[in-house]
């Protein structure tokens, strides 16, 4: 076998792996899953797990991180079609909250937040690998932004944190309540970004 074929096969024995794992991990659980039912479900061996993750815990991140990131990649996206900056940040909130709110992230975010309790190592790395990103992704567009001379009413850093927060509001709020609070609606989603422009000083 070629270098090249071998990292073929790994990578897609990665892929075959991650998807297993994250399906159990949503329906039993974190602790209740074994890798050995990883390895049954996704085909390989417990050797290839531990040479791709390490352990149950880096599968774990692993299965968050391909889940989760992806939130930065909307940013960047929409962020280099230029135009006016409120168009672009309705089309930015609309695709994070679509993104967040489907039913796997949601189940896998009460995943973080139940090992975040017993690991507060999982916890730090968790926000720096995700939730941090996604504030650097639109703290870089607000700066773009007041660079080329758009006025804003606050400072890049804070703007980021804030609207960011309105998508991520809801996505812990599903997480935890199990359904217990209303979805936010398309409507509702488009006032609050009306909300947050105007106080952004973007809208009049």
């Amino acid at each position: 076998m070629t270098p090249s074929s071998e990292c073929d096969r790994l990578a897609q024995r990665r892929t075959a792996i991650v998807a297993a794992a994250r399906a159990l991990f949503v329906e039993q659980g974190f602790d209740r899953t074994t890798l050995n039912q990883v390895v049954a479900q996704a085909g390989g061996s417990l050797a290839t797990v531990y040479k791709l993750f390490g352990n149950k815990e880096g599968l774990l991140d692993a299965v968050v991180k391909e889940k989760i990131i992806p939130g930065t990649e909307i940013v960047r996206r929409f962020a280099g079609r230029g135009g006016d900056p409120g168009e672009i940040l309705r089309m930015i909130g609309s695709a994070l909250h679509a993104r967040f709110l489907n039913p796997e992230d949601i189940a896998l975010t009460r995943l973080v937040i139940s090992r975040s309790v017993a690991d507060p190592h999982f916890a730090r790395h968790f926000f720096e690998t995700t939730a941090s990103l996604t504030k650097e992704a639109m703290t870089g567009l607000f700066e773009r932004w007041r660079d080329a001379g758009v006025a804003l009413a606050g400072d890049p850093a804070s703007l980021a944190e804030i609207f960011v927060g309105l998508i991520v509001n809801d996505l812990q709020q599903e997480a935890m309540s199990h359904g217990a609070v209303a979805r936010t609606s398309v409507a509702d989603l488009d006032r609050r970004i009306d909300f947050f422009l105007r106080g952004a000083g973007l809208q009049p």
